[in-house]
């Protein structure tokens, strides 16, 4: 592992994760009517919009914590995919066809998260060396 592979994953999780926690939010109170309106003006009910900011809190807090970060990635990752082709497939509008591109791109990171893992400095590496430490203590008492 090189010095940098430590804090480079910390800040590549901190920075996917952090857009869906914002745009979760913003969907919170007086954007919220707005975003439902837009989501069923484009065929898409607008009862699911607690799902989508549940999604988009929860699972970008859990990928920026590193907690369950490969299933957090995946979920956000199909959700980017998704969300491009249902919203920001005008090209002929320039700012769809960049928004259409970042979710892409986002969905690109977020499958290397899910590839490789949360890195050294998350939840998920924090409990898997406790299961190990404790699997070893186990072995070590019965010998």
């Amino acid at each position: 592992m090189s010095n940098l592979e430590k804090p480079t994953t910390l800040i590549g999780r901190i920075l996917l994760g952090h857009i869906f926690v914002l745009a979760g939010f913003s969907k919170l109170g007086a954007g919220y009517a707005s975003t439902q309106g837009w989501m069923e003006a484009m065929g898409v009910p607008g009862m699911l919009l607690p799902a989508v900011i549940l999604l988009e809190i929860g699972a970008g807090a859990a990928l920026i914590l590193g907690f369950q970060a490969r299933i957090a990635a995946i979920a956000l990752a199909g959700f980017s995919i998704i969300s491009a082709l249902i919203f920001h497939t005008n090209f002929a509008d320039q700012m769809q066809m960049i928004m259409f591109m970042k979710n892409f791109a986002m969905a690109g990171g977020l499958l290397f998260v899910s590839a490789f893992g949360a890195g050294a400095w998350s939840l998920d590496a924090r409990r898997a060396n406790k299961a190990h430490r404790a699997h070893h203590a186990s072995h070590a008492s019965l010998g």
